[in-house]
This record gives structure tokens, sequence and C-alpha cells, in this order.
């Protein structure tokens, strides 16, 4: 299948005639009986299905495998932003063998997706780091070891997230304005100019929606 099967003249068409494959899909996911008027689950995947449509291109294989991983990833997501749990009866020995399968296999295809999703976030963090001159080799030998230190530059950070001026600054020259964050946050400029790098990505991370897991990792808490 190639990209020109797919256009917004008969969408309709081929989203209708793969509807089968898009509940069998979901089924699969969810291990119960749904149904097309009741279950959000096959809204879900209808959309998922559709952007499949409007992002797959042929360097991503296989279109049908591609439209079931982003169904499988928008159903976990659904499943995890609204605390349900897809696995709710049994019927037997038999279906409660098939819960466990399907539990294991979520579980497995759920750390999958978190990884994927942790990789490309990486990704699209190191090409920012590089248009300003940084990498995670030059964050890893500026970075402090005190946990004190690290503290005080994330709390800097998170006062810079949040000035206009500043992320304008930024953005603009590439560079920190060192007079205006001292004016800011009441930190010495030495302090600044010898952890700039390290500040600069933290400032980055945290003034952005795209690095949710990055920011997991910064385990030390920002304060008021």
């Amino acid at each position: 299948m190639n990209t020109n099967d797919i256009d917004m003249t008969n969408r309709d068409v081929f989203i209708q005639s793969n509807k089968d494959f898009i509940y069998k899909t979901t089924y699969n996911v969810c291990k119960r009986g749904i149904s097309w008027e009741n279950d959000d689950e096959l809204s879900i995947a209808l959309i998922a299905f559709n952007k499949a449509c409007d992002s797959y291109n042929e360097s991503r294989g296989d279109f049908f495998a591609y439209s079931k991983v982003l169904i499988r990833n928008a159903l976990i997501d659904y499943f995890r932003k609204n605390s349900q749990n897809p696995w709710l009866a049994f019927d037997g020995d038999e279906s409660t063998i098939d819960y466990i399968d399907s539990k294991i296999s979520m579980d497995q295809f759920s750390i999958d997706s978190e990884n994927s999703h942790r990789a490309e976030e990486i990704i699209l963090f190191t090409r920012e780091l590089s248009k300003y001159g940084l990498d995670f080799d030059v964050l890893a030998e500026s970075s402090p070891s005190h946990t004190d230190t690290r503290s005080s530059l994330l709390n800097i950070a998170a006062a810079c997230s949040n000035n206009e001026d500043i992320l304008a600054y930024i953005k603009r020259k590439k560079l920190l304005p060192i007079k205006e964050i001292c004016l800011l946050t009441g930190t010495n400029k030495k302090t600044l100019e010898k952890w700039r790098r390290y500040l600069l990505a933290l400032i980055l991370i945290l003034s952005s929606s795209e690095y949710p897991y990055i920011k997991s990792y910064l385990n030390i808490r920002a304060g008021d």
C-alpha cells in the first residue's frame, strides 16, 4: 500500500471498509465485548486509524501494521489517563488465563510504548540542544555533583521558564541573559556563568511541553 491509496477524497470510504480491522485491533487490546454504539475505545481507535492515514508514508513499512501500533498506543494512553482497566470480567478458568495473558501483553506493550516515547523525546531534545551548541556529553561534564546546587539551579530555571522576556532572549540569541537572570533571581553572576550550560538545558526542558519523560528524571522538586 502506498500513500496515493489514502487521500481526503476517499478517506471515508477507506475507513468504512476497514472498520472490521479497527474493531479486531481494539478488541485484541481490550479483551472484552465492545460495540460501536456504546464504547469510547472504538472511537479512540477510529481517530487513531484516521491519524495513521494522515501520517503514513512508505518508509513506515506496512500500513496496517503501522496503524495497529497507533491504535494500541492511543488506547493505552486512554486507559492510563482515565485510570481504566480494560480487563473487567472472567467467565471461568479459560477466561482467567486469557486475562493474565492479555494483562502481561498489555503491560509489556505499555513498557515498549513508553520506551519508544522516551527515545523520541531524547532525539527531539538532542536536536534542540544542537541549536545551542550543546549535547549530552557537554551537559554531563557541566552538571553539578551536589544536590543543593542542582536544586538551586532547578529553581532558577523554573523562574526563568515563566519569564517571557528571558525565554524570548534565549530563543533569539541562543544564550542566557545573565544580567536579567541575576535581577530576576538574585543569583550572583559568577554562579550563573559557571553553570550556564546546565542552566540553559534546564530552562529548555521546563519551558517546553515536549519533554514529560525528561522532566520525570528531574527528581529534585522546584520551589514555589
